[in-house]
């Protein structure tokens, strides 16, 4: 691509500002926490249809997905267009879906993770259309659904039940400016451990479950600290994020105690050996620990329900591949500097995209990581412009040096 290509596609980002800035405002502004997403999935069809997608459509799930040209080479771009909830009102300076805005930052739930990417990709949409650009490409662009309960559920639909198996994915999850290209995985694990109940006057009659299960978690802590480490993803780790009990009567011995744990996987570790990691403890054996993993089959908003194990792969891109280089030129051409090539420390779509099914997952998003999930979340306009100009090149950066 010339280099005039390139400074048209900037100055066309830059334009594109202030409707990128609305847009997103218009998607904060409606909430849209997992299976509630029906409103900013019909907002997203609106935009994309007025910038002059060639056809979009929204799946049974209730993913919305944008299609530009018809050319040999099929790339995706996608953002989860879902939100977590806005938890404390009191932890905020300022109404989470009113939101806020001045001259380079944007505020509200979903401004990084991650409405931001949706109103980059849209936009750069309208650029690849108004350019011209990405003739030997079909580009397919997709708002997905679900994501913060069961990450990679939604691909794991696209890719089974609508065939949609592109080249290579970009995920627009925040980067903080960095082009990534693996994380971790992670799993949901369940322990059951089983008491005998007595009046609590006399708990020598009983068998108290969290006493054993206390052990258990001590031993946890001590596992934590030993799993294994991977000199690019990092260590692998486990944190107990909640614990459950069953007893007839707060004067009574708890006869049943569970925990949820929370396993991140760094490379090389799956499921099995996460499980068995935890029924083998000492504490776990000797209290007949039952280990299981979560499950999540909980209706989309249209109301199909896909089932799906709580297991998301860690996955990594090797940095040659060409769809990583490929973004990594189009940045130098773009922004005359040198690309930061990393990884994300939180987990994506690309556990479904790359982990389960091998398609290559590339990432580049505006905001931050450090935002998603917080209270005051916030992205900031210069992002949304640098995004929106790297998707409108990459596919033709792609496709010329592939």
């Amino acid at each position: 691509m010339p280099a005039t290509e390139y400074d048209s596609i900037n100055e066309l980002a830059a334009k594109y500002e202030p409707d990128m800035t609305r847009f997103l405002r218009d998607m904060i502004a409606i909430p849209s926490e997992s299976c509630q997403e029906e409103a900013v999935i019909n907002r997203i069809k609106e935009e994309m249809e007025k910038v002059g997608f060639d056809r979009v459509e929204i799946d049974p799930m209730g993913n919305v997905l944008g299609y530009i040209g018809n050319g040999p080479h099929l790339v995706a771009f996608d953002a989860h267009i879902d939100t977590v909830g806005v938890g404390l009102a009191s932890n905020w300076d300022f109404d989470p879906y009113e939101g806020y805005e001045d001259d380079e930052v944007i505020g509200g739930r979903g401004a990084s993770d991650q409405e931001g990417g949706m109103a980059s990709m849209v936009y750069a949409g309208k650029i690849i259309k108004e350019l011209g650009l990405a003739k030997d490409c079909t580009i397919v662009m997709t708002g997905t659904v679900q994501e913060e309960d069961c990450d990679g559920l939604c691909w794991q639909y696209l890719i089974n039940e609508q065939e949609l198996r592109p080249e290579f994915v970009v995920s627009t999850e925040p980067t903080d400016g960095g082009i990534y290209r693996g994380h971790r995985g992670r799993m949901e694990i369940r322990v059951d451990v089983e008491g005998v109940s007595a009046h609590g006057s006399a708990p020598e009659r009983g068998d108290n479950a969290i006493f054993k299960m206390g052990h258990i978690l001590e031993e946890l802590e001590e596992l934590h600290t030993r799993l294994k480490d991977d000199d690019f993803l990092g260590k692998g780790s486990l944190t107990v994020s909640e614990i459950f009990y069953t007893s007839p009567s707060r004067c009574a011995v708890a006869d049943g105690c569970s925990i949820s744990v929370d396993r991140r996987l760094t490379f090389g570790e799956d499921a099995e050996l996460a499980m068995s990691q935890i029924a083998e403890l000492p504490a776990a054996k000797a209290a007949g620990a039952k280990v299981s993993m979560y499950t999540y089959d909980t209706p989309s908003w249209t109301g199909l329900s896909y089932p799906t194990d709580c297991y998301f792969p860690s996955w990594v891109v090797e940095e040659e591949h060409p769809a990583v280089q490929a973004a990594a030129t189009a940045y130098r051409s773009l922004f005359e500097a040198e690309p930061r090539i990393d990884k994300w420390t939180f987990s994506t779509n690309g556990v479904a995209i790359t982990g389960m099914h091998g398609i290559p997952t590339i990432g580049f998003g505006p905001g931050a990581e450090a935002q998603a999930h917080a209270p005051n979340e916030k992205t900031w306009k210069a992002d949304l412009v640098r995004c929106a100009a790297l998707y409108a090149a990459l596919p033709d950066t792609y496709t010329e040096n592939s």
